[in-house]
């Protein structure tokens, strides 16, 4: 039996939750002090047009978001983080935290945002299962 290392299992969920919403630009997996844990399509900082969430720039930018709004959620006692939603012009920024991590997916502004939403969630809960959550 060929076991399957959790990079590479993070990579498929990566990979299936592209499969299945067509206009997801990009995502990563990143863990709260802000490392990158994977990415898709993964690339290197060479190749970060493929992937421009996919730097290390970007992963710790997404931990530090993700923190702020954690803080602020608890300082206005509204309880945890759902998820942090950044729209712009060009696209939208979702953040789901996941345990000890974090899943960033950059959308497509002209995608239905519920489609996205249903696919990261369930890859928000593959990566919890995946790092141990």
């Amino acid at each position: 039996m060929i076991k399957e290392y959790r990079s590479q299992m993070l990579e498929r969920t990566l990979r299936k939750m592209h499969a299945a919403v067509p206009g997801i630009i990009a995502s990563v997996i990143v863990n709260n002090d802000g490392l990158l844990v994977a990415s898709y399509p993964s690339g290197d900082d060479d190749e970060s047009i493929d992937n421009p969430t996919g730097t290390p720039q970007v992963a710790a930018m997404a931990a530090t978001l993700m923190g702020l709004a954690e803080r602020t959620l608890r300082r206005l006692e509204q309880g945890h983080l759902s998820r942090l939603v950044l729209e712009s012009e060009e696209g939208i920024m979702i953040i789901y935290p996941a345990d000890r991590a974090a899943l960033a997916v950059l959308v497509r502004r002209d995608v239905k945002p519920g489609r996205v939403l249903y696919a990261a969630s369930r890859a928000r809960a593959e990566v919890i299962e995946t790092l141990g959550g």
